[in-house]
């Protein structure tokens, strides 16, 4: 088996991502990180929203705005999460994502498509109803994957 050469780093900017970055960098040596935000446009964001909440989605004309507002939003995560990897001492280059389903098939699609040699990932690490309720991001990417999966749990209270 050959030595791991990159790894993907879901980056969302949330402290478990955080916490993640930092644990890939004491136990992972790779060449490369790729760090991945994802992202969803803030029109779909609107009607998902109010799908959900039985109400009408108004209509927005997404042709009278230059760049997407969540876009713009996920390029300064992922830039935050960049200047994170390179002070923890990765070679890290930028994957900005539009999300077309759901989080844990882009971040699964990205890791195919740069063929990484693990994906990293932090985890709310919800439980009992809450964690019952929810989808859990990392449970999928750990069942989808086909890959090593890396899964940094947040910090005990």
């Amino acid at each position: 088996m050959t030595a791991p050469d990159s790894m993907l780093i879901a980056y969302d900017g949330s402290d478990e991502a955080k916490r993640a970055l930092d644990w890939a960098s004491k136990v992972l040596s790779v060449k490369t990180a790729y760090i991945l935000t994802a992202w969803e446009p803030l029109q779909r964001q609107a009607a998902r929203t109010a799908g959900a909440s039985g109400m009408m989605q108004p209509d927005w004309d997404s042709s009278t705005v230059e760049e997407d507002p969540a876009q713009v939003e996920a390029k300064r995560v992922c830039e935050e999460g960049l200047d994170l990897a390179a002070k923890a001492g990765f070679q890290a280059e930028p994957y900005l994502v539009q999300s077309e389903t759901t989080i844990w098939s882009a971040i699964v699609d990205a890791a195919n498509q740069l063929d990484a040699s693990v994906i990293v990932s932090g985890t709310r690490g919800m439980s009992g109803l809450r964690g019952l309720l929810s989808t859990s991001t990392a449970d999928a990417i750990v069942k989808n994957a086909g890959r090593p999966v890396l899964i940094c749990p947040p910090e005990k209270n």
